[in-house]
């Protein structure tokens, strides 16, 4: 390569660090904010119901997912899973109340079949990355390596 093509290579490169870490601290900030407006709602109701500490319990699971990609630069699929393992928990406390008697058992069962299929997606992640490792630890040992 020319000298050039790499002084563009390094502009383009540094242009998507850039991007990507405003869009990082943006998405983050956001995530605060919105626990803490949901935080402040339940300090004035004066109590927490659990539906409540289940969402802020997905505001953490964002949080430490968009902590490590930005440490890590790669996004833990795992914490996707229990986002939406506590975002399913949290409709069926929610939402299964206020639905028709028929409907009721049939919602009931769908919920709680998504949430063991994903548990058993969570299992078969981790026990996969124990036994076997991850695709991009072998990436960051050949860069090492170099």
């Amino acid at each position: 390569m020319d000298i050039k093509t790499e002084k563009v290579q390094v502009i383009g490169n540094t242009l998507v660090d850039a991007f990507h870490y405003l869009a990082l601290f943006i998405i983050g900030a956001t995530v605060v904010w919105s626990a803490a407006y949901e935080y402040l709602q339940m300090m004035g109701k004066g109590h927490a119901e659990l539906k409540d500490i289940l969402l802020l319990f997905i505001y953490l699971e964002l949080g430490a997912m968009i902590g490590i990609y930005f440490k890590t630069n790669r996004l833990p699929v795992q914490f996707l899973i229990f986002i939406a393992i506590t975002a399913l928990s949290r409709h069926l406390v929610i939402d299964v109340q206020h639905v028709s008697a028929e409907f009721h058992l049939y919602l009931l069962i769908v919920i709680s079949g998504s949430i063991v299929l994903l548990s058993g997606a969570l299992f078969a992640l981790t026990y996969t990355a124990t036994k076997y490792g991850r695709p991009e630890d072998d990436t960051n040992r050949d860069k090492a390596r170099q």
